[in-house]
């Protein structure tokens, strides 16, 4: 079959995002399909770029990749399912093969948005084998049943099947299939993407990575993902970093020092940073994480009381997010610590504490998002009575964002701005951009909230 994968991201803060799931699903396609990749992030015009590329290739099913429902910057949901809304209607116009849905954005509610896109197929959770399933059963004119996790609209309703018995093995599956991105992922960001492992036992409230991916984590070998990442680097010479795309990099730890070892055995150059978690982390690890090249990480610690994180079912406390950031410093990594404020049931007061709790911290860099809920796409009158307390947060954050220079708020701009990340880059920054905001403002002399 002649399979148009369309990926329909076009967020480029704070960094472009290389479509690694959907590159995935085309390495792992049986080698009898024709497949393209329809990549619409650095399209200026993408309803024409899709039904010019849809025209000429002429397939016959098209697979949507969505990778997010809410803007990265928490700023909001309708404009994006309005995109893919409009998506939709370009490959309706364009051609009649049928429309499959997927990835991390469809995966977190996917009856909810089979019914407001109206997709003729969906898969949720990895697809590289339910795709190739669903390509046999079309070709050869059969039902459905037995496709872990497809959704389907049928009288009325959404038809979902019950998820696949079992996850996939990581190291049966092809590496993602590089040849096909657009250069441009390099030549303006300069950041690879590599993933180590899938799965997330963690059961932090709002989290979606369990939903994606599945509560079983499943390794790769060590020696694979560095080889990856070579071959990764000789075919794209203008990578200057690497983000690893775990859920959390450092759990399980043992493989994540045997990931770091493998790196330090064979001589692995190229900085990278990560996600962390403060559960299991230690003075071995951090050590083996500098020495491995790792030049920073992004910690969800979310909330700076202990209340908020256990109602948030993260599963550490603030004292062990005081011990990463320490144990951090001592080795060199610079920390960045994103927090979530105004999340269910939290109230102003928390909020506040949170906030002393950074000032006291005092991370490397952090990151405050004022919470949006993924359901608010879908339910305007919980996005209006939520978004009261968000103006609240947002109000506060207004009136101090100038005493800690450092800190990114997205939702108001503050050191998450286009102008400021080309600017860097202009001058020769590379990586995750929050590395070196400190560096370029003058020390804040008043710590009052």
């Amino acid at each position: 079959m002649r399979v148009a994968f369309v990926s329909g991201n076009r967020e480029l803060l704070p960094d472009a995002a290389i479509p690694i799931g959907i590159l995935s699903v085309i390495a792992n396609l049986p080698k009898r399909h024709e497949a393209i990749l329809i990549d619409l992030c650095f399209e200026d015009t993408p309803a024409e770029a899709l039904a010019e590329s849809l025209g000429a290739f002429e397939p016959d099913i098209v697979a949507l990749g969505m990778r997010n429902i809410q803007n990265a910057d928490y700023s909001g949901t309708s404009n994006t399912l309005a995109y893919y809304d409009q998506l939709i209607g370009v490959i309706r116009s364009t051609t009649e093969a049928p429309i499959t849905i997927g990835g991390a954005g469809f995966s977190v509610m996917p009856a909810e948005l089979m019914k407001r896109l109206l997709p003729d197929f969906g898969i949720s959770g990895e697809a590289e084998e339910a795709f190739p399933a669903l390509l046999d059963r079309l070709e050869a004119g059969l039902g459905f049943d037995g496709i872990g996790n497809l959704h389907r609209l049928g009288d009325g309703d959404v038809i979902s099947n019950r998820p696949a018995p079992g996850f996939l093995d990581m190291s049966t599956l092809s590496p993602a299939d590089r040849s096909l991105v657009d250069p441009r992922y390099y030549e303006r960001f300069g950041i690879e993407s590599l993933q180590t492992k899938r799965g997330c036992p963690l059961r932090c409230d709002y989290c979606t990575y369990p939903i994606i991916e599945g509560r079983v984590g499943r390794v790769r070998e060590p020696a694979a993902i560095v080889d990856e990442l070579f071959a990764s680097l000789e075919q794209q010479p203008a990578t200057s970093h690497v983000f690893m795309v775990d859920s959390v990099f450092n759990l399980p730890k043992g493989h994540a020092k045997a990931v770091c070892r493998e790196m330090i055995d064979r001589q692995v150059t190229i900085p990278w940073t990560c996600y962390a978690n403060p559960l299991g982390f230690d003075l071995e690890l951090a050590e083996l994480m500098a020495e491995a090249g790792c030049a920073g990480m992004e910690v969800g610690a979310d909330s700076g009381s202990d209340e908020i994180l256990t109602r948030l079912r993260k599963g550490f406390t603030t004292e062990q997010i005081r011990n990463l950031h320490r144990l951090a410093a001592q080795v060199g990594i610079p920390d960045c610590h994103a927090f979530i404020l105004g999340t269910p049931g939290e109230t102003f007061d928390d909020v506040l504490r949170t906030l002393d709790f950074i000032i006291d911290l005092d991370p490397f860099s952090a990151i405050l998002m004022a919470w949006v809920d993924d359901a608010d796409a879908l339910d305007s009158a919980a996005a209006r009575e939520r978004e009261k307390l968000r103006e609240s947060i947002l109000k506060r954050l207004e009136e101090h964002k100038t005493e800690f220079p450092w800190w990114s708020i997205p939702a108001l701009g503050v050191n998450y701005d286009a102008k400021l990340f080309d600017l860097l880059r202009a001058n020769g920054y590379d990586g995750p951009l929050w590395r070196h905001i400190r560096g370029l403002v003058p020390a804040a002399t008043d710590k009052r909230r």
